[in-house]
């Protein structure tokens, strides 16, 4: 059952209403519920069947007020990559040594995996640990590049990866509470507008279907498609 705090919050939501982006976020804020800082989250539901791999909408988007989370980022690379790694502020910087506590020890202190395409072959021994985990260092998100220090400083800098799951919703956090209405909506039109460069040319239909924002401990609030976007494709 939900909380007395969760239902005093509830009640100040129209649940039939949908709300413009501005609106929700501004509820969200002022209904939050726990005394630590939560994180707000936006979900979009997309007209697009990601069974099919051309519909398998992903990428990634630099938030403009970061993300407020610390996010631990490990290097695989070699030779002087490694020393550019350290300079650009990756945590953790190695080449086999480090794939192979990954392998035999299970060690897994880290929230992102950049990897220069040199040392992937060894990558791959990991794969079956980091994939499931959503890990993997991929070419398409720029996690696969020989440009480590860009790469490392946009993952500092708030860069959040998206993409679709099986029910055809994307996920992904836009801040936390203490942002603010003003850089939490900021952040929001920056993922919105992504997602809608991201619209696969085979998708058909209405392509934003629904959306919503949420905060950790607290309700969520519906957000009129239509006018998210008009905002999100003029971001």
């Amino acid at each position: 059952m939900a909380g007395k705090k969760y239902n005093q919050a509830a009640e100040k939501i129209d649940r039939e209403k949908r709300y413009s982006l501005e609106d929700a976020i501004k509820l969200v804020v002022e209904t939050k519920t726990a005394k630590f800082d939560e994180t707000v989250e936006m979900a979009a539901r997309l007209g697009v069947d990601p069974r099919q791999a051309d519909q398998n909408v992903r990428g990634t988007v630099v938030m403009p007020n970061g993300t407020g989370r610390a996010v631990r980022v490990l290097v695989l690379a070699k030779g002087d990559k490694e020393r550019e790694a350290r300079e650009a502020g990756a945590d953790y910087v190695g080449g086999e040594d480090l794939i192979k506590r990954i392998q035999e020890e299970g060690w897994l202190e880290f929230e992102r995996v950049i990897a220069t395409p040199d040392i992937m072959g060894m990558v791959g021994r990991i794969g079956k640990i980091l994939g499931p985990r959503g890990l993997m260092p991929n070419p398409k998100i720029g996690t696969v590049t020989f440009d480590v220090t860009k790469a490392v400083s946009e993952v500092k800098a708030g860069k959040v990866d998206y993409r679709v799951d099986k029910a055809g919703v994307v996920h992904a956090p836009i801040g936390k509470v203490s942002f603010g209405p003003q850089k939490l909506a900021e952040n929001a039109h920056a993922l919105l507008a992504a997602i809608i460069r991201a619209k696969p040319s085979s998708a058909k239909g209405n392509y934003l279907l629904s959306v919503a924002v949420s905060s950790t401990m607290g309700p969520g609030v519906r957000v009129d498609p239509a006018s998210a976007s008009k905002l999100g494709a003029a971001a």
